[in-house]
């Protein structure tokens, strides 16, 4: 069966897995099958028995996070905003979540005072942003992706 990785606890790396029949499933991280753990959002194939996913493997072709602990990134958003609050105007915090483009325009445009003054702004309010966000969003939002 297919289907995808709804959320996953951070600490046990347990998680749920909507399937295309319209069921959820558990699964615990022995379940997995490949050497990629779970994945927010990530698109599965695996074996139903009951209320349990087992046998689980990342869909060929489609984009999952790095390895590493289960359900976990290797970003995080505290780090982020803390890079964003004391190195902000240098744009090292976009740096820190693959956002080359960003980081390279932050730091060109904060060599100039009129770059400083768009630069501390950009910088605080990507802080705050990081801090707001949920743990699931942030994850979604800055582990889905491949680097850039």
């Amino acid at each position: 069966m297919r289907g995808q990785v709804l959320g996953v606890d951070r600490r046990s790396g347990e998680g749920q897995i909507a399937g295309d029949d319209g069921r959820r499933y558990s699964f615990r991280p022995a379940d997995w099958s490949d050497r990629v753990g779970p994945a927010v959002g990530a698109l599965v194939d695996f074996e139903a028995e009951q209320t349990r996913a087992l046998r689980i493997y990342h869909q060929p072709g489609t984009a999952v996070a790095a390895p590493g602990r289960a359900g976990v990134g290797d970003r995080d958003k505290i780090i982020a905003a803390l890079l964003a609050f004391f190195a902000g105007t240098l744009g090292i915090h976009r740096f820190y979540l693959r956002r080359k483009g960003s980081g390279i325009a932050m730091l060109l445009l904060s060599c100039t005072v009129v770059g400083l003054a768009v630069t501390v702004p950009w910088a605080f309010i990507d802080m705050v942003r990081y801090l707001l966000m949920s743990d699931a969003e942030f994850t979604h939002r800055y582990e889905a992706l491949p680097p850039r």
